[in-house]
């Protein structure tokens, strides 16, 4: 049985960097619902972020409110040239915001 439908381009760590980039007090249950993996998950991939120094983490009472370092460059050699903010800049731009886009 294939999985051929089950992939995507992004990683789970681009998913859940690209939750705190849009709301930087969500809750980590609340982006793993919206990633789609378990909570348990979700906070590895912030601690992965958090020892890469790409997020810092802030205790606002009960929360946490998250900063993303956008200057940072992304970490296969690939893609290093870029920074996460262009990779965030370029996923949170609307559609019809697109070159090209007929919308």
């Amino acid at each position: 049985m294939s999985d051929a439908g089950h992939w995507t381009f992004l990683t789970n760590h681009a998913h859940v960097l690209l939750c705190l980039a849009r709301d930087p007090s969500v809750r980590l249950r609340d982006v793993a619902i919206e990633v789609g993996i378990t909570e348990r998950a979700t906070q590895r991939i912030v601690a992965d972020l958090a020892e890469g120094g790409y997020i810092s983490r802030t205790r606002v009472g009960r929360r946490n409110r998250y900063e993303l370092h956008p200057d940072l460059h992304l970490r296969h050699p690939l893609e290093h040239q870029k920074t996460i903010g262009k990779l965030l800049d370029l996923l949170d731009r609307p559609v019809h915001d697109e070159p090209g886009s007929r919308l």
